[in-house]
């Protein structure tokens, strides 16, 4: 599940991604029957018509623009579905003169990438390399032919080496190498076994990697290969993170587990051992003869990977392991790894088990020995911390939770506090980096726990200017210089601009306009509110009223929810397709409802703690505050209320429906119905452990209570989902069936915790769509 923050997108040079999709279907209105062509010409206003006349034809076509009416097709359709969000481009990537930025842009659909050098200032763009040439190198190489080569040279993946010289890409889990310009392309790796998490080395002349559970470099110049480990294998990682690390630990999709010395003469890596780790079988029906993956998934209570961390020369040789001896008791989790600044010290945070506290460490690298700078504790849990930012004079900036709020720290090179240079209640996200004349910028809630913005403050904190003025959700990429940065810019109602700014926040350039095909459809008003919880807490919420709104109807209501800790859905942000489905049952006579319990709100962790070591109560009771307030507005219909959410909104959904009689429907999915099933680590910050939290575990499962389920159900399911697995849904079911509780269930082969597949995306939310029309 990681951790629930909003993630700022550092882009270092891949791209390509695919969008995921969701809907219903609905009859259009008779005036929408015509094909565009048709409403064109009908639009269309003659030389000879009078000034008034044409005003009044061209009134009338706006207006009757303004009233289609959403359909499934429109929303997921993967062949008519509509462009709402505008496709504004992705993975931009600065370049070292901090002046021009990378952007690919591909040609036709399935055609080849450009890969273009574009001005920040002028937006004037060329192509970084001539790809025919790199075509024609990749098709000289022995061995791939003319379609693989041109399926290398379309870029959809790509690291750009130190000097940006050349390319490193990753093809068939073969490894190719090309420079700007030649003619000369080089294959690095040839090998049945696929190489993963490759890197240049910082001076450009090495390239690393990992297969087969041993980390590997291979020399740019000669094509020589080295081992650096050896003993590597499925269950013994070297530079490798396993599933529970990647998730929870280090980031989604970040699998690489190694980093380089500053000087390129070194590598720190994780050795996981997963000999004492539990597999779980993951099964697709699909094929004639099933496909079964061994998953390697501890979960909460269960053995965790060994973990030690070992430096060792890229010339090869002997590994010097780090000295955690005084951790053993402990079961360490490695958490970050890093290089001091000057390249001397390895760098590294160790948390318990339980993650009730967080050291940061040095270590000799030759020697392994090994001094704590700080330790970070809290009331409840410590969430994971990213490496020290680190300054010219060896001093660095730190981000800590401890007084409730994160919030940025100066620290000497040996630990001492120099600083706090943020402060009040509101969070710094994220540091982006300290300018030559000493600004900090970061990324923070000051302005809004509904949006981040970009700030800036001296290191002495003074100065504190936000840098982004417009209402809404800021995701910055500043150039290394620091004199201009990429603004990813949306509100709720609008999709993502990508703007160019100056360093004071100035708009210089305008790269992207956002998508506006949502103007000519019939849209409910989507409002901010906040509501009070019993005890005085103020939650922030969002309601979508239906177009045609009359406050003396009565209406149902539609709620969304995740309610995970520190993870707000109440966001000033293009929700993307989600919202748009939002407006469709709005414009079907359902209010829609988002409002976050405390602990999901976001604002400070201090608003979180109090949900430790027992999940579902104290959210169930916050949802409960603001469907309350929703009851007593006279043109809300008390008695049809429905809840939906997925992975902790699916365990939301589900809790609700066995501890409370409020919601007459819900949908679930992806859920979580007993914490025992989910991942070690994500559970145990929240829960401690089963054998020392047992109560807790028990009050918090929805399958010990699905006995008492009121209201109707939609269960969901990817059936190889491996973050939650299906599992949880089979057990939940099962007690329903056990109790004689009548629900629906609604699985999706080939499908992981998200689902990717548009059509069968279309068909899961055509699926909700029909049973909330039909039971609400």
């Amino acid at each position: 599940m990681s951790r629930g923050r909003d993630e700022q997108t550092t882009h270092s040079g891949e791209f390509g991604a695919g969008t995921r999709p969701i809907g219903p279907r609905q009859k259009r209105p008779a005036f929408a029957v015509l094909s565009n062509n048709d409403f064109r010409m009908r639009c269309t206003v003659r030389r000879r018509t009078s000034l008034a006349t044409t005003l009044i034809l061209l009134m009338t076509c706006a207006a009757a623009a303004q009233q289609k009416l959403l359909t499934i097709d429109d929303i997921y359709d993967p062949v008519k579905g509509v462009d709402f969000g505008g496709s504004p481009p992705t993975g931009l990537r600065w370049l070292k003169d901090g002046e021009h930025y990378l952007e690919a842009r591909r040609e036709g659909e399935g055609g080849t990438s450009q890969l273009l050098k574009v001005d920040a200032v002028s937006g004037q763009a060329s192509p970084l390399l001539d790809v025919r040439k790199l075509e024609r190198a990749f098709a000289a190489l022995p061995g791939l032919s003319a379609q693989d080569a041109v399926r290398v040279s379309r870029l959809t993946s790509y690291k750009l080496n130190p000097a940006e010289t050349a390319i490193l890409v990753n093809d068939s889990d073969d490894l190719f190498y090309y420079e700007f310009g030649s003619e000369k392309a080089l294959r690095l790796t040839h090998t049945p076994e696929p190489e993963l998490g490759e890197e240049f080395s910082p001076d450009g002349r090495l390239v690393s990697f990992t297969r087969g559970g041993n980390l590997f470099v291979v020399d740019i110049t000669t094509q020589k290969e080295r081992a650096l480990t050896t003993d590597g294998g499925p269950k013994l990682l070297n530079g490798r993170l396993d599933w529970v690390y990647q998730e929870e630990l280090y980031g989604r999709g970040s699998y690489k587990g190694y980093w380089w010395s500053p000087d390129s003469s070194r590598l720190a890596f994780l050795r996981l051992d997963e000999s004492p780790v539990h597999e779980f079988a993951i099964v697709d029906h699909i094929p004639h003869l099933q496909d079964v993956e061994m998953e390697l998934y501890p979960k909460a209570g269960d053995p965790n990977p060994r973990v030690r961390l070992g430096v060792v020369s890229a010339a090869g040789g002997a590994t010097s392991w780090v000295d955690t001896f005084n951790y053993e008791g402990s079961e360490p989790l490695i958490v970050r790894v890093d290089w001091s600044g000057d390249g001397a010290r390895v760098v590294y945070e160790v948390q318990n088990r339980e993650q009730t506290w967080l050291d940061l460490n040095y270590a000799d690298p030759a020697t392994g020995k090994t001094e704590r700078i700080l330790r970070e504790t809290s009331k409840a849990w410590v969430a994971v911390i990213d490496n020290p930012y680190w300054l010219k004079d060896g001093s660095f900036l730190w981000l800590s939770e401890r007084s409730g709020f994160q919030h940025i720290y100066r620290y000497s090179p040996d630990g001492k506090l120099i600083k706090q240079v943020t402060d009040g209640r509101w969070e710094a996200d994220s540091i982006a980096g300290v300018d030559e004349t000493g600004w900090i910028y970061f990324v923070a809630s000051e302005h809004s726990f509904s949006a981040w913005h970009a700030y800036r403050v001296k290191l002495d904190g003074t100065g504190l200017t936000r840098l982004t003025q417009s209402e809404g959700n800021h995701a910055v990429n500043f150039s290394p210089t620091f004199k201009h940065f990429i603004d990813t810019h949306s509100d709720l109602r609008t999709p993502r601009e990508v703007l160019i700014c100056g360093s004071g926040g100035n708009i210089e350039r305008v790269a992207h306009k956002p998508g506006t095909a949502l103007a000519q459809y019939k849209l409910g008003t989507a409002e901010f509110l906040k509501v009070n919880t019993r005890d005085g807490f103020e939650m922030d919420a969002i309601m979508i009223k239906p177009p045609d709104f009359n406050p003396s109807k009565k209406y149902p209501v539609m709620t969304y929810t995740y309610s995970g800790p520190h993870a707000p859905q109440v966001r000033n942000a293009w929700w993307g397709n989600v919202y748009v489905w939002h407006q469709m049952l709005a414009e079907r006579g359902y209010i829609i409802w988002i409002c976050d319990n405390r602990t999901a709100s976001g604002k400070g962790i201090e608003s979180t703690w109090p949900v430790y070591k027992n999940f579902g109560e104290l959210e169930l009771r916050d949802l409960e505050d603001g469907i309350a307030w929703l009851k007593s507005q006279p043109y809300i219909d008390g008695s049809r209320i429905g809840l939906w959410g997925w992975s902790f909104g699916g365990f939301m959904t589900t809790y609700a429906l066995t501890h409370s009689k409020t919601f007459k429907l819900g949908i679930a999915g992806g859920s979580v119905t007993d914490w025992r099933l989910y991942d070690s680590i994500y559970t145990e910050r929240y829960m401690s452990t089963p054998q020392n939290n047992p109560e807790g575990y028990a009050r918090s499962a929805p399958v010990g209570t699905a006995k008492d389920l009121s209201g109707k159900l939609l269960l969901i399911h990817g059936m190889i989902d491996d973050n939650v697995h299906m599992q949880n849904t089979i057990q939940f079911a099962y007690e329903l069936q056990q109790a004689g509780k009548p629900f629906q269930l609604m699985l999706y082969p080939k499908s992981r915790h998200g689902l990717t597949d548009p059509l069968l995306v279309k068909h899961l939310m055509s699926t909700m769509t029909e049973f909330i029309t039909s039971n609400l």
